[in-house]
């Protein structure tokens, strides 16, 4: 009895985290359908694309990747490849990123922000300040997998950044600033307790811990420990600036766009959303409706799930 309420509060305790997504499990799901419809919506001359947005776009990850298996059994054929052939441009980018299980979503991002000449590392302070501490060891894990060594030496080299009289003590209070105790405090505590420290801080030192980063510390490590601030502060917060910013710019960011779109649409979307319109006076349907345009704005529009 006591085994049966425990997974029933279990249950309901998932479930009250899942409703913050705008993106929730299909009722009355069914892998062989989807993958039936994916099918002829690839098959033959011409591809239709908005029955492939507006299915893909309406199923959980989990739903996903059943249809993925679904797909391969019926027809023999590789969901995502078949995918990649018949969509192109920034839908295809978009579409490919749901069909990632969300781990290996974040493992994919890391690694093609790391590779090649020069380092992403807007991308890798993005996740890994946002991400929680087991998501994390879940990601060096699907590096392992995949035998990305290098991408997990610098993976590892980040992680490593991101580790109430001690703060002042390491800033405001001394000429120079000990950075190390930063980074101790920043990347070991967890976020109810650095909220705390971070209201003691503003009393200690009569200003907000973001300014004194901003005085005390610069380049990456400046932008880590913000975002590592903000995220302690509010995660739907910090991505609804971080949305904002991707398409505000001269061009919007569509990589970022994406990013944000796809791995928070079934954790804390709904929140983004209600944070994004109290900050900035509008919908973030609205501006995504402004910014995009086409078949990529349809997808981007369900994944958004409503204007408020």
């Amino acid at each position: 009895m006591i085994i049966f309420f425990c997974n029933r509060f279990i249950l309901v305790l998932y479930f009250l985290q899942a409703t913050r997504g705008s993106v929730k499990p299909f009722v009355n799901f069914n892998a062989k359908h989807d993958a039936e419809v994916l099918r002829k919506a690839m098959k033959g001359i011409g591809t239709d694309e908005d029955a492939i947005l507006m299915l893909l776009a309406a199923r959980s990850n989990a739903q996903r990747q059943e249809i993925k298996a679904a797909y391969k059994k019926a027809f023999g054929k590789d969901l995502v490849k078949d995918l990649r052939s018949e969509l192109g441009g920034k839908l295809e980018d978009l579409i490919v990123a749901l069909m990632y299980p969300s781990i290996l979503y974040d493992a994919h991002e890391l690694h093609k922000a790391i590779k090649g000449v020069g380092t992403e590392d807007e991308v890798l302070i993005e996740i890994l300040a946002s991400r929680t501490c087991d998501e994390i060891k879940d990601i060096a894990k699907a590096y392992k997998k995949g035998n990305i060594h290098h991408a997990v030496a610098n993976l590892r080299s980040v992680c490593s950044l991101i580790v109430f009289q001690e703060l002042f003590a390491a800033g405001e209070e001394k000429f120079g600033t000990d950075e190390d105790k930063f980074i101790n405090i920043l990347g070991n505590r967890s976020a109810e307790h650095l909220r705390r420290v971070f209201d003691a801080y503003k009393k200690i030192a009569g200003c907000d811990i973001e300014e004194s980063i901003k005085d005390e510390c610069t380049g990456n490590l400046e932008a880590l420990l913000l975002a590592v601030v903000k995220c302690a502060k509010s995660v739907p917060a910090y991505f609804a600036e971080s949305v904002r910013e991707s398409m505000r710019r001269a061009g919007t960011d569509d990589e970022t766009l994406i990013r944000i779109m796809v791995s928070r649409s079934e954790r804390d979307m709904l929140d983004i959303r209600a944070i994004y319109k109290k900050k900035y006076g509008e919908s973030l349907y609205s501006t995504i409706q402004e910014d995009t345009d086409g078949d990529y704005q349809k997808a981007l529009l369900y994944l958004c799930g409503g204007n408020d």
